[in-house]
């Protein structure tokens, strides 16, 4: 069988790029808190001391964005005084009128989304994408737990895990670069690191005498968050998703409300493709699901197991019509997304989480 290697990558809450997907959704959470009907589409970008509030919105809800983005920046650990910008517009009465219906919802957009699930951990997702998402979680955790932390708010992991054909055979390489106060030397970094994040997480794991730990590898790192880069809403969709492992649709999640498919969409199509594997029909399995903008029905679902599946591809088919429903209303209704849920999600992944009872990881009784 041939030896391959497959990497996934995470980031911390702190992290430019999940600053602004987390002041997107916690608009979003506001927004839907206020008034369950809420059509949003507002983003965020950030840079240095500056946060730019944009995009559209169809409401009732009053929302205070710039007291949001603030205080969503101090609660994730940014000391420094950050100033707001906002420019949200009215959602264009077109897409509005295309979108609600009288007894249905039509799709916000037109666009294709992917739902992907293997039986690679106990929560059907990639090993190197959960393990990534569970040492980013620790670096955040440790930060907040710790009193004499060194950790800063911002970081990125990456685990690279080896496999002889489609079975894993061990852990060959683990990334964590990770902002630090001042006062810690590399060697203090590392230390600290290795001992509170890495061996907490990846002890049991398939770690052996040659997997390799590569600690801030470019050194220093006191300067981060925004300050050491720009951040913008929806640019980590491999992140959010599925670590590069199976297809990613063109949209991101944060910031949409759950008539926006690109994001309730590609919460079902996990749901169905980790229901797949869950009964046992496949070891892997990916669902592939099109809308037009409008239309209430998907244009297509597409059910793709790689090869895996221990049951003919018509069963798995017959299994899917009978137990699931992708008519954006249905779906809106059976994993209850018209609720402020969102901001919890805005980092270390939209899937795999045990920590948050989200309904679209749940195990479904079949018909």
């Amino acid at each position: 069988m041939s030896k391959h290697y497959y990497t996934s990558e995470s980031v911390t809450v702190g992290h430019p790029d999940k600053i602004c997907d987390t002041v997107a959704d916690s608009i979003v959470d506001y927004a839907l808190s206020q008034d369950p009907n809420s059509k949003m589409a507002v983003e965020c970008t950030i840079k240095d001391d500056f946060i730019l509030i944009y995009g559209e919105c169809n409401t009732k809800a009053n929302i205070p964005f710039e007291e949001i983005a603030l205080n969503t920046v101090k609660e994730i650990g940014y000391t420094e005084e950050f100033h707001v910008l906002v420019k949200v517009g009215q959602q264009s009465p077109e897409i509005n009128q295309a979108v609600v219906k009288e007894d249905e919802v039509g799709a916000g957009d037109q666009g294709i989304m992917y739902g992907y699930a293997c039986d690679e951990t106990p929560n059907y997702m990639p090993l190197s994408i959960d393990l990534a998402h569970r040492l980013a979680k620790q670096l955040q955790h440790v930060r907040e737990t710790d009193p004499e932390t060194i950790l800063k708010p911002d970081g990125k992991t990456q685990v690279t895990v080896e496999y002889e054909g489609d079975k894993i055979t061990r852990i060959d390489t683990i990334v964590v670069s990770t902002q630090h106060c001042a006062c810690a030397s590399l060697e203090d970094v590392q230390k600290y690191v290795m001992e509170k994040v890495v061996t907490p997480i990846c002890a049991n794991e398939l770690v052996d005498e040659n997997t390799k730990y590569l600690i801030n590898p470019s050194g220093s790192f006191i300067v981060g968050g925004s300050f050491g880069d720009s951040g913008t809403t929806g640019r980590k969709i491999v992140v959010d998703t599925y670590g590069g492992h199976g297809r990613i649709g063109g949209g991101c999640f944060s910031s949409k409300d759950p008539s926006k498919v690109d994001r309730s969409a590609a919460y079902y199509a996990r749901y169905v493709a980790k229901n797949v594997v869950a009964h046992g029909f496949a070891k892997k399995c990916e669902i592939q699901v099109s809308y037009a903008i409008g239309v209430v029905k998907p244009i297509s679902v597409y059910v793709d197991t790689y090869g895996t599946n221990t049951v003919s591809e018509e069963q798995i088919q017959d299994f899917v019509n009978k137990n699931f429903d992708f008519t954006v209303t249905n779906i809106i209704r059976e994993l209850d997304l018209r609720r402020p849920i969102y901001k919890k999600l805005a980092a270390y992944g939209h899937f795999g989480r045990t920590d948050l009872n989200a309904p679209w990881e749940a195990i479904k009784d079949i018909q």
